[in-house]
């Protein structure tokens, strides 16, 4: 029978769930949860250019979700190419 290997001589396991990742995952959930949240805009009023706030709420997030998006993927993007060794812009 072989016994299993120490823990010491075991390599290093890296973390899962890292800083970088928690603020990528609300960036990637906040536009979610705020077009869910449908009461907080079911309005007209106020309106900007005679367009309801129903509307123009809704192409607003359309934006910062394009926004936070992307903050996400280069935030993750960063942390991999650290990982990895590379250098971080």
């Amino acid at each position: 029978m072989s016994e299993p290997e120490p823990a010491a001589t075991a390599p290093e396991r890296r973390r899962i769930v890292t800083p970088t990742r928690v603020v990528a995952g609300v960036c990637l959930i906040a536009p979610f949860v705020a077009m869910l949240w449908v009461s907080s805009y079911a309005r007209i009023e106020p309106t900007l250019i005679g367009i309801p706030f129903f509307y123009w709420y809704q192409m607003l997030w359309v934006l910062i979700s394009t926004a936070m998006t992307m903050t996400a993927y280069k935030l993750v993007q960063r942390e991999q190419r650290a990982r990895k060794g590379g250098v971080a812009k």
